[in-house]
This record gives structure tokens, sequence and C-alpha cells, in this order.
């Protein structure tokens, strides 16, 4: 059974920093390039990262840049989402997908597979 499985997400002040876990199950992560993205109460889906399949090239969300960093564990199957400096405005959920289309990895439609997501949430 294919899964991604996203973890890591709670509750943290403002300036706090969070890491976030995507596990790939049931196929390997190697082959494809990952992406998170959030979705806020009201708002539709948004980009936040991605990463290619070797792991050397990244794109981010301008609200994240120089704030966020994703890397890749092609051993592990696992994708990592470092959040630092986190704002109230990162409230959201958070969503990992697998794309073999890196050049539209900021688009949710050339996704083959997404997570169930994990709350992340920033207040005071």
């Amino acid at each position: 059974q294919v899964q991604l499985v996203e973890s890591g997400g709670g509750l943290v002040q403002p300036g706090d920093s969070l890491r976030l876990s995507c596990k790939a199950s049931g196929f390997s992560i190697k082959v494809y390039h990952m992406g998170w993205f959030r979705q806020a109460p009201g708002k539709e889906r948004e980009f936040v990262a991605g990463i290619d399949w070797t792991g050397t090239y990244t794109q981010y969300g301008d609200p994240v840049k120089g704030r966020f960093t994703i890397s890749r564990d092609n051993a592990q199957n696992l994708v990592a989402l470092q959040m630092n400096n986190l704002k109230p405005e990162d409230t959201a959920v958070y969503y990992c997908g697998a794309t073999i289309d890196y050049g539209n990895i900021r688009r949710e439609s050339p996704y083959n597979f997404w997570g169930q997501g994990t709350q992340v949430t920033v207040s005071s």
C-alpha cells in the first residue's frame, strides 16, 4: 500500500522551530521529486517547498524563504521540513507529496501521492 505519512506538527509559540517529517511506504521516493504544501482554514492549498529527486535543487514559496529548509534522505525514504522562526501566519495543515514533474513542483495537479497532513499551530 502506497502511503505518505507526515509527523512532527504541533502547537508552538512565535519564533519557535519545528521539524516535520514525511515517511513513505509502499514505494521508493528516490525516483520522485518531493514537495510540501500547506492549507490554512478558508484558504487554498499553497506551495511551501520542493526538492528534486537527487536532493540537489530546492524551491521555496516566498513566505517561507530563509526560514524553512527542505531535505531528503532517500535511504530512509523520508523527506523533512525544518521550520524556523515560525509565525502565526504559518498556521496550517502541512502536506507532503510526490511527483515526477519537477518543472511543475509548485502546482498541486502533477502530484502522484499525498499524505494526510499534520497540523501546525503557531500561537502565543
